[in-house]
């Protein structure tokens, strides 16, 4: 018997989500800093619509939540964290860059691992992983118009704001 399809839709934007945030950080060994920003901000307009989609169909599920949870990590998390390292905080900063970049995929494993055990309806507690790692990606489009200490700063202060009790409306 052949599981439904109708479940499986979700989920398969969630994994085109994570194969986004699999590119950018290919591109972004590879160099193509702007085309690893791109792949993390498409990788947003896909997280948007899973979501979406699940609640439409009727079939969002703990799997669907957590598989989500994974991809973001992946693509609003490291992606953006790497992406940051290499571009901009690695030359001028060095060990130093390369610890606001583990703090920010820390805190956005955090606030991940938050969101999912306090199933909050009406707010989210603290900026969304998805909302800071796209702001790094945007960032990086004119990152070579910024000074180096500008995303270090960017970087940290989102660090923060996703682990805050900052209670921000969902739309």
């Amino acid at each position: 018997m052949r599981p439904p399809v109708k479940p499986m839709v979700p989920n398969a934007f969630t994994l085109m989500n994570l194969l986004l945030g699999i590119l950018s950080l290919t591109y972004t060994m590879s160099g193509s800093f702007t085309l690893a920003a791109i792949a993390i901000l498409l990788s947003a307009a896909l997280d948007r619509v899973d979501g979406n989609l699940a609640r439409r169909l009727g079939v969002s599920s703990d799997f669907g939540k957590e598989l989500d949870s994974l991809a973001d990590l992946v693509s609003f998390g490291v992606a953006p964290a790497i992406l940051a390292y290499a571009a901009v905080l690695n030359p001028p900063l060095g060990v130093w860059g390369l610890v606001i970049a583990i703090l920010f995929a820390a805190c956005g494993a955090i606030r991940l691992a938050r969101f999912n055990i306090l199933n909050i309806g009406d707010h989210f507690l603290g900026v969304p992983i998805t909302i800071a790692g796209g702001l790094i990606a945007a960032a990086m489009l004119i990152a070579n118009r910024l000074p180096f200490w500008a995303m270090a700063f960017v970087m940290v202060s989102l660090s923060a704001l996703m682990v805050s009790k900052i209670r921000i409306p969902k739309m």
